[in-house]
């Protein structure tokens, strides 16, 4: 029987006995039903699985004894990073949630010329603190044990700015300069793949996007919506770069 993964941000260690944050708590008893003796596994993001045992429950508190530590490998040797225009509620949900099971390594959301998404300092922060859920829940439910960051969200230009030097930098363009079928990949380097928010990118975002290093890469001769196209182009990455056999 498959065990249930619950994501814990806190230090874990076998052999010792720890209470649980509330939100995990409350997944696992009053959702799942789970009781004393029960057991389950938990991760922090540290590359390992945790077997842990529930050994008591009440109304205060939910403590589990922690049995042993595996290392997981299931992280791609592809470096790929996404950076998304935010996109519309559910939208945005999709993407990073699916973007997590296909081994995505970490997460830029980011606002240009034509994103259709406003939020101020307070809803940004609600809206980050949601999305980081998200993907820790993706990683639950598809067996990572390291969890992808998000960043907190920015322009354009800001996005760009924290970038470290090198990497193969991607945009989607059925007339760019790669074809998918030459396209080469440096394993020791990342690779940026930026995917514009439901209007595109403008013609200003392409040339910031240019003078950043970014190359056009042909997949296919369609245009793709904000949804598919960066999951589209993760997987064909991963199929050919990645682990996806």
């Amino acid at each position: 029987m498959r065990l249930t993964r619950v994501h814990v941000e806190q230090p874990l260690r076998a052999g010792s006995e720890t209470a649980l944050p509330e939100s995990a708590a409350a997944h696992l008893v009053r959702v799942l039903r789970l009781g004393v003796g029960d057991a389950c596994v938990l991760f922090n993001g540290d590359g390992h699985d945790y077997a842990a045992r529930i050994v008591a429950a009440n109304k205060r508190e939910l403590r589990v004894a922690v049995e042993s530590v595996a290392p997981v490998e299931r992280e791609s040797p592809l470096q790929l990073v996404l950076l998304q225009g935010v996109a519309r509620g559910e939208k945005m949900d999709l993407i990073l949630q699916k973007a997590t099971e296909l081994g995505a390594a970490a997460f830029h959301p980011l606002w240009s010329q034509r994103s259709e998404v406003k939020l101020d300092e307070a809803r940004a922060e609600k809206r980050l603190a949601h999305w980081r859920s998200v993907v820790s829940s993706a990683c639950e439910q598809s067996g990572r044990a390291q969890v992808p960051a998000v960043a907190a969200p920015l322009s354009l230009t800001a996005t760009l700015a924290t970038l470290p030097a090198g990497g193969l930098r991607l945009i989607l363009d059925p007339e760019g300069e790669l074809a998918f079928d030459t396209l080469t990949v440096d394993a020791d380097a990342p690779v940026y793949l930026a995917i514009g928010p439901e209007g595109g990118w403008s013609d200003l975002d392409r040339e910031q996007l240019r003078a950043a290093g970014f190359r056009g890469l042909r997949l296919g001769p369609r245009i793709l919506r904000t949804e598919t196209a960066g999951l589209a182009a993760i997987a064909a990455l991963q199929a050919r770069f990645g682990d996806l056999a």
